[in-house]
């Protein structure tokens, strides 16, 4: 199982005001669970060049996680923006982010919000 997936900011602590988690669970946009699975998904797939797919088997949640430009450094770390999808059932929710490496090389998101079309 993946690890669970980690919300930072530049100082490795995390960063509520930053993250509209509120704003994203009560739009429907991830469950906790969902959100879980679809965060530690997202850790490997900021590293392909065109993101992937993530499912949660035991909800039947899904989604895709897109980079949406080439990796950027943002005061000497390596940060790179992003969509997520989330579909369950007949609810549809677009999430937009920023993800940035920590310490050890590992994508941590450092800002998501509803994705305003």
């Amino acid at each position: 199982m993946p690890a669970p997936f980690g919300f930072s900011s530049h100082n490795g602590r995390a960063d509520s005001g930053s993250i509209d988690l509120i704003s994203a669970l009560s739009i429907g946009a991830f469950t906790g669970d969902d959100l879980e699975a679809a965060s530690a998904a997202t850790a490997s797939l900021l590293d392909r060049r065109n993101g992937g797919a993530w499912e949660n088997p035991a909800t039947g949640a899904r989604g895709t996680v897109t980079p949406l430009a080439a990796v950027y450094r943002d005061n000497g770390v390596e940060c790179r923006d992003f969509l997520a999808s989330y579909v369950h059932e007949k609810a549809e929710a677009w999430m937009q982010g920023e993800a940035c490496r920590n310490r050890v090389g590992r994508w941590e998101v450092r800002s998501l919000k509803p994705w305003r079309r």
